[in-house]
Protein backbone atom coordinates (compact mmCIF):
# COMPACT_ATOMS: atom_id res chain seq x y z
CA UNK A 1 0.00 0.00 0.00
CA UNK A 2 1.42 3.59 -0.69
CA UNK A 3 0.34 5.55 2.95
CA UNK A 4 0.51 9.10 2.72
CA UNK A 5 0.86 11.22 5.97
CA UNK A 6 0.05 14.47 6.12
CA UNK A 7 1.15 17.40 8.93
CA UNK A 8 1.68 20.31 10.31
CA UNK A 9 5.06 22.30 11.72
CA UNK A 10 2.99 23.20 14.80
CA UNK A 11 5.41 21.83 17.47
CA UNK A 12 6.94 18.69 17.24
CA UNK A 13 4.04 15.65 18.39
CA UNK A 14 2.19 15.81 15.48
CA UNK A 15 5.32 15.03 13.16
CA UNK A 16 6.53 12.74 15.42
CA UNK A 17 3.55 10.74 15.17
CA UNK A 18 3.80 11.32 11.51
CA UNK A 19 7.19 9.31 11.45
CA UNK A 20 6.00 6.62 13.90
CA UNK A 21 3.18 5.93 11.53
CA UNK A 22 5.41 6.21 7.95
CA UNK A 23 8.60 4.11 9.96
CA UNK A 24 6.12 1.25 10.80
CA UNK A 25 4.76 1.26 7.40
CA UNK A 26 8.29 0.98 5.68
CA UNK A 27 9.02 -1.66 7.98
CA UNK A 28 6.33 -3.55 7.28
CA UNK A 29 6.99 -3.30 3.57
CA UNK A 30 4.96 -0.28 2.61
CA UNK A 31 5.25 2.98 0.47
CA UNK A 32 5.06 6.00 3.13
CA UNK A 33 5.96 9.52 2.68
CA UNK A 34 5.31 12.26 5.24
CA UNK A 35 4.51 16.01 4.22
CA UNK A 36 4.13 19.07 5.62
CA UNK A 37 0.71 20.06 4.14
CA UNK A 38 1.61 23.94 4.38
CA UNK A 39 4.49 23.55 2.13
CA UNK A 40 2.06 22.91 -0.27
CA UNK A 41 1.01 26.76 -0.15
CA UNK A 42 4.92 27.89 0.19
CA UNK A 43 8.11 28.07 2.77
CA UNK A 44 6.55 31.57 3.89
CA UNK A 45 3.16 29.85 4.48
CA UNK A 46 4.56 27.18 6.74
CA UNK A 47 6.58 29.41 8.45
CA UNK A 48 3.60 31.92 9.05
CA UNK A 49 1.61 29.33 10.54
CA UNK A 50 4.16 27.26 12.86
CA UNK A 51 5.62 30.63 13.87
CA UNK A 52 2.10 31.83 14.92
CA UNK A 53 1.43 28.75 17.19
CA UNK A 54 4.48 28.15 18.92
CA UNK A 55 4.96 32.22 19.48
CA UNK A 56 1.96 32.47 21.11
CA UNK A 57 2.30 29.39 22.87
CA UNK A 58 5.86 30.87 24.31
CA UNK A 59 4.83 34.52 24.71
CA UNK A 60 1.34 34.86 24.99
CA UNK A 61 -0.17 31.48 26.25
CA UNK A 62 -2.83 33.34 28.44
CA UNK A 63 -4.30 34.10 24.85
CA UNK A 64 -3.63 30.96 23.70
CA UNK A 65 -5.81 29.62 26.22
CA UNK A 66 -8.84 31.56 25.97
CA UNK A 67 -8.63 30.73 22.19
CA UNK A 68 -8.57 26.94 23.77
CA UNK A 69 -11.45 27.79 25.04
CA UNK A 70 -13.34 29.42 22.70
CA UNK A 71 -12.44 26.83 19.99
CA UNK A 72 -14.55 24.64 22.52
CA UNK A 73 -17.18 26.75 22.72
CA UNK A 74 -17.80 26.70 19.28
CA UNK A 75 -16.74 23.70 18.05
CA UNK A 76 -19.80 21.63 17.11
CA UNK A 77 -20.47 18.66 14.54
CA UNK A 78 -23.87 21.20 13.13
CA UNK A 79 -21.67 23.90 11.24
CA UNK A 80 -18.11 24.65 10.75
CA UNK A 81 -15.50 27.10 11.73
CA UNK A 82 -12.85 29.60 10.58
CA UNK A 83 -10.44 26.89 11.48
CA UNK A 84 -12.58 24.78 8.41
CA UNK A 85 -12.65 27.59 6.15
CA UNK A 86 -9.44 28.63 6.47
CA UNK A 87 -7.67 24.88 5.53
CA UNK A 88 -10.08 25.08 2.44
CA UNK A 89 -7.98 27.34 0.52
CA UNK A 90 -5.01 24.01 0.61
CA UNK A 91 -7.93 21.69 -1.29
CA UNK A 92 -6.20 22.39 -4.73
CA UNK A 93 -2.89 22.68 -4.30
CA UNK A 94 -3.80 19.42 -2.57
CA UNK A 95 -5.54 17.61 -5.16
CA UNK A 96 -2.87 18.58 -7.70
CA UNK A 97 -0.02 16.59 -5.43
CA UNK A 98 -2.53 13.98 -5.23
CA UNK A 99 -2.47 13.59 -8.80
CA UNK A 100 1.39 13.17 -8.59
CA UNK A 101 1.62 11.23 -5.83
CA UNK A 102 -1.19 8.94 -5.42
CA UNK A 103 -2.38 7.12 -2.09
CA UNK A 104 -3.73 4.70 -1.19
CA UNK A 105 -4.59 6.08 2.52
CA UNK A 106 -3.73 8.89 3.86
CA UNK A 107 -3.23 9.28 7.52
CA UNK A 108 -3.11 12.74 9.45
CA UNK A 109 -1.95 13.92 13.04
CA UNK A 110 -3.20 17.22 12.77
CA UNK A 111 -6.44 18.79 12.75
CA UNK A 112 -5.41 21.15 9.50
CA UNK A 113 -5.50 18.42 6.71
CA UNK A 114 -8.44 16.55 7.94
CA UNK A 115 -10.16 19.91 7.50
CA UNK A 116 -8.86 20.40 4.19
CA UNK A 117 -9.77 16.76 3.11
CA UNK A 118 -13.25 17.23 4.71
CA UNK A 119 -13.58 20.13 2.37
CA UNK A 120 -12.23 17.49 -0.51
CA UNK A 121 -14.52 14.81 0.41
CA UNK A 122 -17.43 17.08 0.27
CA UNK A 123 -17.15 18.31 -3.00
CA UNK A 124 -15.53 15.10 -4.82
CA UNK A 125 -12.11 16.21 -5.20
CA UNK A 126 -10.85 12.72 -3.70
CA UNK A 127 -12.00 9.29 -2.59
CA UNK A 128 -9.08 8.38 -0.30
CA UNK A 129 -9.69 7.02 2.89
CA UNK A 130 -8.65 9.14 5.77
CA UNK A 131 -7.44 8.19 8.94
CA UNK A 132 -6.81 10.65 11.75
CA UNK A 133 -4.30 10.34 14.91
CA UNK A 134 -5.28 12.38 18.20
CA UNK A 135 -2.36 13.01 19.73
CA UNK A 136 -3.90 14.48 22.97
CA UNK A 137 -5.81 12.57 25.76
CA UNK A 138 -8.54 14.52 25.14
CA UNK A 139 -10.68 15.82 22.27
CA UNK A 140 -9.30 18.71 20.74
CA UNK A 141 -11.83 21.48 19.37
CA UNK A 142 -13.14 21.35 16.13
CA UNK A 143 -12.19 17.46 15.53
CA UNK A 144 -16.35 16.72 15.43
CA UNK A 145 -16.57 18.26 12.33
CA UNK A 146 -14.30 16.56 10.22
CA UNK A 147 -15.17 13.71 7.69
CA UNK A 148 -12.72 11.14 8.53
CA UNK A 149 -13.08 7.75 7.78
CA UNK A 150 -11.68 6.70 11.09
CA UNK A 151 -10.42 8.24 14.05
CA UNK A 152 -7.46 7.11 16.17
CA UNK A 153 -8.16 7.90 19.80
CA UNK A 154 -4.98 7.64 22.14
CA UNK A 155 -6.75 5.66 24.94
CA UNK A 156 -10.15 3.81 25.06
CA UNK A 157 -11.63 5.78 28.16
CA UNK A 158 -11.64 8.67 25.69
CA UNK A 159 -14.81 7.02 23.25
CA UNK A 160 -17.44 8.51 25.55
CA UNK A 161 -16.27 12.15 24.93
CA UNK A 162 -15.44 11.44 21.30
CA UNK A 163 -18.79 10.52 20.95
CA UNK A 164 -20.46 13.20 22.90
CA UNK A 165 -18.49 15.82 20.96
CA UNK A 166 -20.26 14.24 18.14
CA UNK A 167 -18.17 11.64 15.80
CA UNK A 168 -19.77 8.42 15.49
CA UNK A 169 -18.91 5.69 17.92
CA UNK A 170 -18.37 3.16 14.38
CA UNK A 171 -15.40 5.47 13.53
CA UNK A 172 -13.43 5.30 16.46
CA UNK A 173 -10.49 2.93 16.99
CA UNK A 174 -8.97 3.23 20.31
CA UNK A 175 -5.86 2.00 18.85
CA UNK A 176 -3.11 4.28 20.62
CA UNK A 177 -0.81 6.80 20.00
CA UNK A 178 2.06 5.75 17.17
CA UNK A 179 5.60 6.17 18.07
CA UNK A 180 8.62 4.73 16.55
CA UNK A 181 10.12 1.57 16.85
CA UNK A 182 13.08 2.81 18.65
CA UNK A 183 10.99 3.81 21.87
CA UNK A 184 10.12 0.08 22.07
CA UNK A 185 13.37 -1.66 21.51
CA UNK A 186 15.21 -3.39 24.32
CA UNK A 187 17.73 -1.75 25.33
CA UNK A 188 19.59 -1.53 28.89
CA UNK A 189 20.43 1.20 31.17
CA UNK A 190 24.17 0.56 30.47
CA UNK A 191 24.43 -0.03 26.88
CA UNK A 192 22.13 3.41 26.53
CA UNK A 193 24.36 5.34 28.93
CA UNK A 194 27.55 3.79 26.82
CA UNK A 195 26.17 5.15 23.53
CA UNK A 196 24.98 8.28 24.68
CA UNK A 197 28.82 9.41 26.33
CA UNK A 198 27.01 9.33 30.15
CA UNK A 199 28.72 8.06 33.20
CA UNK A 200 27.60 4.39 34.25
CA UNK A 201 27.59 5.66 38.13
CA UNK A 202 24.76 7.81 39.69
CA UNK A 203 21.97 8.54 38.90
CA UNK A 204 20.38 10.34 35.74
CA UNK A 205 17.64 12.51 35.31
CA UNK A 206 16.47 13.92 32.27
CA UNK A 207 14.52 17.10 31.37
CA UNK A 208 13.05 17.79 28.42
CA UNK A 209 12.71 21.42 27.32
CA UNK A 210 10.91 20.67 23.84
CA UNK A 211 10.78 22.36 20.77
CA UNK A 212 9.47 25.42 22.94
CA UNK A 213 10.78 25.36 26.06
CA UNK A 214 9.02 24.62 29.47
CA UNK A 215 8.31 27.21 32.17
CA UNK A 216 10.98 28.63 33.51
CA UNK A 217 13.31 26.10 32.65
CA UNK A 218 16.15 27.99 34.18
CA UNK A 219 14.98 28.00 37.68
CA UNK A 220 14.33 24.72 37.69
CA UNK A 221 17.44 22.92 36.30
CA UNK A 222 19.25 25.10 39.22
CA UNK A 223 17.05 23.77 41.98
CA UNK A 224 17.74 20.49 40.31
CA UNK A 225 21.25 20.82 40.69
CA UNK A 226 20.80 21.89 44.23
CA UNK A 227 19.03 18.94 45.11
CA UNK A 228 20.62 16.07 43.45
CA UNK A 229 23.21 13.70 44.96
CA UNK A 230 26.95 13.80 44.22
CA UNK A 231 27.71 11.33 41.02
CA UNK A 232 24.29 12.84 39.55
CA UNK A 233 23.62 13.75 36.29
CA UNK A 234 21.79 15.67 34.65
CA UNK A 235 20.26 15.50 31.01
CA UNK A 236 18.61 18.35 29.48
CA UNK A 237 17.44 17.96 25.51
CA UNK A 238 16.15 21.60 24.39
CA UNK A 239 14.93 20.49 21.19
CA UNK A 240 15.05 23.21 18.62
CA UNK A 241 14.70 25.90 20.70
CA UNK A 242 18.17 27.04 20.42
CA UNK A 243 17.55 30.25 22.56
CA UNK A 244 17.30 28.34 24.92
CA UNK A 245 19.79 25.82 24.43
CA UNK A 246 22.41 28.94 24.49
CA UNK A 247 20.92 30.16 27.14
CA UNK A 248 21.57 26.61 29.77
CA UNK A 249 24.70 26.36 28.10
CA UNK A 250 26.37 30.15 29.47
CA UNK A 251 24.71 28.99 32.91
CA UNK A 252 25.24 25.49 33.32
CA UNK A 253 27.59 24.60 30.71
CA UNK A 254 30.41 24.67 33.22
CA UNK A 255 28.53 22.33 35.88
CA UNK A 256 29.96 18.64 36.57
CA UNK A 257 27.79 16.06 35.02
CA UNK A 258 25.31 18.57 32.87
CA UNK A 259 24.51 17.37 29.74
CA UNK A 260 23.01 20.03 27.53
CA UNK A 261 21.45 18.94 23.94
CA UNK A 262 20.11 20.57 21.09
CA UNK A 263 17.85 18.79 18.22
CA UNK A 264 18.39 15.23 18.44
CA UNK A 265 17.11 12.04 17.08
CA UNK A 266 17.87 9.77 20.00
CA UNK A 267 15.90 10.68 22.38
CA UNK A 268 14.45 6.80 22.85
CA UNK A 269 18.19 6.29 23.93
CA UNK A 270 18.72 9.19 26.40
CA UNK A 271 15.11 7.95 28.00
CA UNK A 272 16.76 4.70 28.17
CA UNK A 273 19.52 5.52 29.79
CA UNK A 274 18.09 8.03 32.74
CA UNK A 275 16.04 6.96 36.18
CA UNK A 276 13.27 10.08 35.47
CA UNK A 277 12.22 12.22 33.22
CA UNK A 278 11.01 16.19 33.58
CA UNK A 279 8.60 17.32 31.23
CA UNK A 280 5.65 19.29 30.28
CA UNK A 281 2.69 17.17 29.49
CA UNK A 282 2.74 17.28 25.89
CA UNK A 283 0.85 14.04 24.40
CA UNK A 284 4.20 12.98 22.22
CA UNK A 285 6.65 12.98 24.57
CA UNK A 286 4.42 11.74 27.93
CA UNK A 287 3.55 8.78 25.14
CA UNK A 288 6.53 8.06 24.35
CA UNK A 289 7.97 8.15 27.65
CA UNK A 290 5.77 5.71 28.98
CA UNK A 291 6.15 3.42 25.93
CA UNK A 292 9.80 3.81 27.55
CA UNK A 293 9.08 3.01 30.80
CA UNK A 294 10.37 5.68 32.18
CA UNK A 295 8.76 7.29 35.53
CA UNK A 296 7.66 10.45 34.66
CA UNK A 297 7.58 13.93 36.60
CA UNK A 298 4.86 16.33 34.34
CA UNK A 299 5.49 19.95 34.97
CA UNK A 300 3.25 22.60 34.28
CA UNK A 301 1.19 22.33 30.83
CA UNK A 302 0.33 24.68 27.87
CA UNK A 303 -3.47 25.84 28.96
CA UNK A 304 -5.04 23.64 26.97
CA UNK A 305 -5.25 20.04 25.57
CA UNK A 306 -2.16 19.46 27.74
CA UNK A 307 -4.03 20.21 30.77
CA UNK A 308 -6.04 17.10 29.80
CA UNK A 309 -2.80 15.03 29.23
CA UNK A 310 -1.85 16.04 32.70
CA UNK A 311 -4.98 14.99 33.97
CA UNK A 312 -5.21 12.22 32.54
CA UNK A 313 -1.59 10.80 33.15
CA UNK A 314 -1.36 11.98 36.91
CA UNK A 315 -5.69 10.18 37.60
CA UNK A 316 -3.78 6.96 36.29
CA UNK A 317 -0.98 6.48 38.21
CA UNK A 318 1.54 7.13 34.65
CA UNK A 319 2.96 10.42 35.91
CA UNK A 320 3.51 12.80 39.39
CA UNK A 321 2.08 16.32 38.53
CA UNK A 322 3.34 19.10 40.68
CA UNK A 323 3.18 22.74 39.80
CA UNK A 324 5.95 24.34 42.41
CA UNK A 325 9.74 24.21 41.17
CA UNK A 326 10.81 22.51 44.38
CA UNK A 327 7.79 19.92 44.61
CA UNK A 328 8.54 18.60 41.14
CA UNK A 329 12.37 18.00 42.19
CA UNK A 330 10.83 16.47 44.88
CA UNK A 331 8.98 14.18 42.77
CA UNK A 332 11.15 13.39 40.65
CA UNK A 333 13.67 11.68 43.65
CA UNK A 334 10.88 9.94 45.26
CA UNK A 335 10.49 8.06 41.40
CA UNK A 336 13.91 6.83 42.43
CA UNK A 337 12.64 4.42 44.88
CA UNK A 338 11.83 0.90 43.78
CA UNK A 339 8.76 0.70 45.04
CA UNK A 340 7.60 3.90 43.29
CA UNK A 341 9.59 3.41 40.28
CA UNK A 342 7.51 -0.35 39.53
CA UNK A 343 4.21 1.22 40.68
CA UNK A 344 4.48 3.70 37.85
CA UNK A 345 5.83 1.21 35.16
CA UNK A 346 2.75 -0.81 35.93
CA UNK A 347 0.46 1.87 35.23
CA UNK A 348 2.21 2.46 32.14
CA UNK A 349 2.13 -0.88 30.79
CA UNK A 350 -1.49 -1.00 31.84
CA UNK A 351 -2.33 1.81 29.99
CA UNK A 352 -0.14 2.58 26.78
CA UNK A 353 0.43 -0.21 24.17
CA UNK A 354 3.73 0.19 22.07
CA UNK A 355 2.01 -1.48 19.31
CA UNK A 356 -0.50 1.61 18.48
CA UNK A 357 1.20 2.41 14.91
CA UNK A 358 1.20 -1.27 14.06
CA UNK A 359 -2.46 -1.63 15.08
CA UNK A 360 -2.98 1.10 12.46
CA UNK A 361 -1.28 0.12 9.88
CA UNK A 362 -3.40 -3.48 10.20
CA UNK A 363 -6.49 -1.50 10.35
CA UNK A 364 -5.53 0.34 7.09
CA UNK A 365 -4.75 -2.66 5.14
CA UNK A 366 -7.76 -4.52 6.21
CA UNK A 367 -10.30 -1.48 5.00
CA UNK A 368 -12.43 -1.84 7.88
CA UNK A 369 -13.12 1.51 8.39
Amino acid sequence: MKFLILSCNTGEGHNAAGRAVMEWAQRMGHEARMEDMMLLAGQRVSRMVGGSYVGMVKHAPGAFHMLYQAGGKLSSAKRQSPVYYANHFLAKPLARYLEKHPADVIVTPHLFPAETLTYMKRRGMTDIPVLAVGTDYTCIPFWEETRCDGYILPHPDLMEEYVHRGIPAEKLFPLGIPVRPAFSEPETREEARQKCGLPQDGKAYLVMGGSMGFGKIHLFVSELLRQREPGDSVVIICGSNQSLEKTLKKLFGASERVHILGFTREVHRYMAACDVIFTKPGGLTSTEAAVRRIPIVHTNPIPGCETANLEFFGSRGMSLPARKIQEQVEAGKRLLEASEREKMRKAQRDNIDPQAAVKLIRLAESGRF
